[in-house]
């Protein structure tokens, strides 16, 4: 009985994050119809074991009946006691009992926890820091950060097809706007081709975060991204020059426009991409905050 209560757990789980509109804050939205699969295999499964209990639970009354009759005819019966069976049994039980709570235990965190929005705090808590941006076999860049980075899903040569398909997409524009559909991939484009987009105008959304090796006037502007799901997500964004004088708050959502050029920041050891800004504006956070890699 316990499976079926597990089996219906994980299914309303699934269920309730599609009609909270919570999902995307683990995956891919792309991938959506591998959650709705889950619900539908979830269910059957669930139809099956409640029919095999069901079956079961007759049989087991047809032979309890049936051990009945016989023992009205019966003086007694002999009885064994097996103390090793005992033990062994116990044992059975027990490693059911923890795996069924290993089990229960997210679904009882997915029902009852609400859905934390990742921010600034998030970015605190993981010590945020700026290693080498380029992915090499010692840094494979599973663990994203200011740069979107799709190398680790495609062999050099693809990866190389896919990136100058990418720049084809934003190389023509003048004044090149990142939405929610294409941030990602202008982003990547822009990390991985700078020079091509040097002196053009820029404009995006993002939360702002003033990390401690930042001077006065820098901001970083971010988004929180997903590239298949939360395990490869990062914050994503750059460097951002305000005019002197300008104070931001963390987690404030701005627009920013201004033009690409780069600078060669202590911090990071390195040139990075930089935006000067020309304009830029608070706005409402969004309803959904996340970006999403679209391939």
């Amino acid at each position: 009985m316990t499976r079926l209560y597990v089996l219906a757990g994980f299914a309303l789980m699934f269920l309730q994050l599609h009609l909270n509109g919570s999902l995307n804050k683990y995956i891919n939205m792309k991938y959506a119809y591998l959650s709705v699969s889950a619900i539908v295999l979830l269910a059957v499964l669930f139809i099956f074991e409640f029919l095999r209990l069901n079956r079961q639970e007759r049989a087991e009354k047809r032979a309890k009946a049936h051990e009945n009759s016989h023992t009205s005819h019966e003086g007694h019966s002999h009885s064994h006691h097996d103390d090793h069976g005992h033990s062994h049994g116990e044992s059975s039980r027990l490693k059911r009992t923890l795996g069924y709570i290993v089990l229960i235990f997210p679904i009882l965190t997915g029902l009852l926890l609400p859905v934390q929005t990742l921010d600034s705090s998030f970015v605190k808590a993981k010590g945020f820091s700026f290693p080498s941006l380029n992915v090499s076999a010692e840094n494979p860049g599973y663990h994203q950060f200011l740069k979107p980075d799709t190398s680790v899903f495609y062999g050099k040569a693809g990866y190389e097809k896919v990136s100058q398909a990418e720049l084809s997409n934003f190389a023509n524009q003048r004044k090149i706007i990142l939405t929610d559909q294409n941030f990602l991939t202008g982003l990547e484009a822009i990390y991985n081709y700078p020079i091509s987009f040097s002196g053009k105008s820029i404009g995006f959304d993002g939360f702002v975060y003033k990390d401690e090796q930042v001077d006065d006037n820098h901001y970083f502007v971010f988004r929180f991204g997903f590239i298949h799901c939360v395990a490869d997500s990062g914050v994503f964004g750059m460097l951002v020059e305000f005019p002197k004088g300008t104070v931001l708050k963390d987690d404030e959502w701005v627009h920013v426009s201004g033009t690409l050029t780069s600078e060669l920041y202590q911090p990071f050891k390195q040139t990075v991409p930089v935006l000067r800004t020309l304009s830029w504006n608070d706005i409402a956070a969004p309803s959904d905050p996340y970006v999403y890699r679209t391939f």
